[in-house]
C-alpha cells in the first residue's frame, strides 16, 4: 500500500499511461492561445489530442502565454491526500524556467503548518519535460517496492543532476518571441540553418542553455547522439526518453539510433505544453540517466536562454 503521494506539475511531461500506472497526480499549467485560456493537460482528454492541436496552432501563428502554478493551487491539490494521512513528494520542473518551485515551496511551509504530522517534500528537478518525468518515474518505481517517503525524496534529490538532457529546436523564431534570443541573433541563425543544441546544465538551480550551435538538424541530432554516447551509463538497462513538439520522424530516427546502441526501453512523448510552446514545433530532445552534470569539463556556456514562466 502507498503511504504516501506523489504529485507533479504538467511540466514534468509524463505520459498519460505511466500518470495511471503509478497513480500519479498532475498539475498542470495553464497557457493563453490567442486570448483564450485553457490547461496544458486535461484530465480526460488524451494529452497527444491536446499537444497536436497546440503545435499546430503554433504553426498558424497563434499567440500564446504561460503562467505559473500559484501557491493556492498547490495547496487545493494536495490538501485531500494530506486530510487522508498521507505524505506528498511534489516535484516541479527547474525554478530558473519558471517561478512555479517557489510557490510550491511556500505551499509546502502553510501545508505543514495544517498538517503538523504529515510531511511535504518538493523537488526542484534540476530539469523541465521529460528530464524531469525519468526522475519522478524513479521514485514511482521506488515507491512500488516499498521505500518510504524520506527515503525517495533524498534520493531524488541527490541523483536529478544524473539526468542529461538535450534539445534542438526547428525554429529561432519561437525564442526570439519569448525574449530568449534577440531578433537580429534569430533572423541571423535562420538564414545560416543554425540549430542549436541546449542542455540542462550543472549549476544550482539548473539552467537550460546553448550546448553548442549546428549547421542543419540533422548535425544537429548526430551531437546529442554523441553526447549520449560520452554520458550515457547502462544503456541496456534503463528508460530513455525522447520528446517531440510534433515532429515524430525526428523522434523515430532518434529512436532507431537509440535501438542500434543497445537501448532497450524508449519512451517517445510529445513535447509539454509549458516549455515547448517557448521552442516551437519541430522541437527534439532526448533525456536519459547517465554521468553526473555537475563537475563535467564542458564547453564555455552562454547565458540561459530561457526567463521564467
Amino acid at each position: 500500500m502507498n503511504d504516501f503521494d506523489i504529485f507533479a506539475d504538467s511540466g514534468n511531461n509524463i505520459p498519460d499511461e505511466l500518470i495511471e500506472k503509478y497513480e500519479l497526480k498532475v498539475i498542470p499549467y495553464l497557457c493563453t492561445v490567442n486570448g483564450v485560456e485553457t490547461a496544458c493537460r486535461e484530465e480526460g482528454v488524451p494529452f497527444a489530442e491536446t499537444a497536436k492541436n497546440f503545435y499546430a496552432k503554433l504553426r498558424e501563428g497563434a499567440e500564446i502565454k504561460t503562467s505559473l502554478i500559484g501557491e493556492a493551487r498547490f495547496e487545493d491539490a494536495l490538501t485531500p491526500s494530506l486530510q487522508a494521512g498521507k505524505d506528498v513528494i511534489l516535484f516541479t520542473i527547474t525554478q530558473t524556467l519558471s517561478g512555479t518551485y517557489a510557490q510550491a515551496a511556500a505551499a509546502k511551509e502553510e501545508l505543514e503548518k495544517k498538517f503538523p504530522n504529515n510531511k511535504v517534500y518538493v523537488i526542484d528537478t534540476a530539469n523541465a519535460s521529460m528530464g524531469s518525468c525519468l526522475l519522478v518515474l524513479k521514485v514511482a518505481e521506488m515507491r512500488a517496492l516499498g521505500v518510504g517517503v524520506e527515503e525517495c525524496a533524498n534520493w531524488a534529490d541527490e541523483n536529478k543532476y544524473k539526468v542529461n538532457s538535450y534539445v534542438t529546436v526547428e525554429d529561432l523564431k519561437y525564442l526570439r518571441k519569448g525574449g530568449r534570443v534577440s531578433a537580429v541573433a534569430a533572423i541571423a541563425g535562420t538564414l545560416l540553418n543554425i540549430k542549436p543544441v541546449l542542455w540542462a546544465n550543472d549549476t544550482t538551480p539548473a539552467k537550460l542553455e546553448v550546448f553548442c550551435k549546428e549547421r542543419g538538424k540533422k548535425k544537429a541530432l548526430a551531437t546529442i547522439l554523441k553526447a549520449f554516447d560520452e554520458k550515457i551509463e547502462n544503456a541496456d538497462t534503463q528508460t530513455v526518453a525522447i520528446a517531440h513538439a510534433d515532429c515524430i520522424d525526428d523522434a523515430n530516427y532518434l529512436k532507431e539510433a537509440l535501438e542500434q546502441k543497445g537501448v532497450k526501453n524508449i519512451i517517445i512523448e510529445y513535447y509539454d505544453l509549458c516549455t515547448g510552446g517557448h521552442v516551437g514545433p519541430g522541437t527534439i530532445a532526448l533525456f536519459f540517466f547517465g554521468k553526473d552534470r555537475r563537475g563535467e569539463v564542458k564547453e564555455p556556456q552562454k547565458k540561459g536562454l530561457f526567463k521564467r514562466a
